[in-house]
């Protein structure tokens, strides 16, 4: 089984950090090929950047030329699934929405901690969108950017945990997803901090899309996702005039 995991921005650390995490948690003979975009920002905070990147994803995935059999988008929320699942056959994960649905399965409410407090609002979209909003206790920031908490891991550690435990005593949360995919990796300390379930985003969605590939599942292409009609489509892929 071959699983593309893509990171929603350039930054080619967190591209390596995130396909990390995704081969310690992915099963024996499963193969993992991390994709960074040729073209965005270095860091998602904010709707311009996340719609940018959308393009950029689906550049990136539709002009791999190898076959796979699952695609995992490792930003949190970030836009581009959708349009993602019209143009491919196989199943298109969003971290976001898998984490939430492990969490599901772990408590009765949960919290997502992410990075800034403007993210705040795309997250909760995307979970309302999703049908998982009514048992999310809290979604909270640590105050920090895509890129800070990239150079400053202890930092954001501990702000972290900070807010877990604030949406475990205040807000009543029983599980925590943690919302950023360059937070992968980080459940486990978390987890001995507060004795909760801490759940890696990067992991439930390598992990939910082995199982849908396991199942020979995959989107529905009867409606909602079929695939675009055909039409001129001026400067498509980008990536291919990019390289000339």
């Amino acid at each position: 089984m071959r699983i593309l995991v893509v990171n929603p921005n350039t930054t080619e650390a967190m591209t390596e950090s995130i396909a990390k995490s995704a081969r310690e948690h992915a099963s024996p003979g499963t193969e993992i090929v991390p994709l960074t975009p040729l073209y965005g920002a270095d860091g998602i905070d904010c709707n311009f950047e996340s719609l940018l990147s959308a393009v950029a994803v689906m550049d990136r995935v539709t002009t791999y030329d190898e076959p796979y059999d699952a695609v995992v988008m490792a930003g949190f929320g970030e836009h581009g699934r959708e349009g993602l699942q019209e143009l491919t056959d196989v199943p298109v994960i969003d971290i976001a929405e898998a984490s939430a649905h492990v969490a599901l399965m772990l408590g009765r409410r949960y919290s997502v901690v992410t990075t800034l407090a403007r993210s705040i609002g795309a997250i909760e979209d995307r979970l309302l969108t999703a049908g998982l909003a009514d048992r999310c206790a809290s979604v909270r920031s640590v105050g920090m950017g895509t890129l800070e908490f990239d150079q400053n891991p202890e930092a954001g550690m501990a702000a972290i945990v900070e807010e877990a435990r604030r949406a475990v005593e205040d807000d009543r949360a029983e599980v925590i997803c943690l919302g950023c995919g360059g937070m992968a990796g980080l459940d486990t300390a978390i987890t001995e901090a507060l004795g909760v379930p801490v759940v890696d985003p990067v992991a439930a969605g390598i992990r939910l899309a082995e199982a849908l590939v396991g199942l020979r599942l995959s989107t529905s292409k009867v409606s909602t996702y079929a695939a675009p009609e055909a039409k001129t489509i001026i400067g498509w892929p980008l990536s291919e005039r990019l390289a000339l």
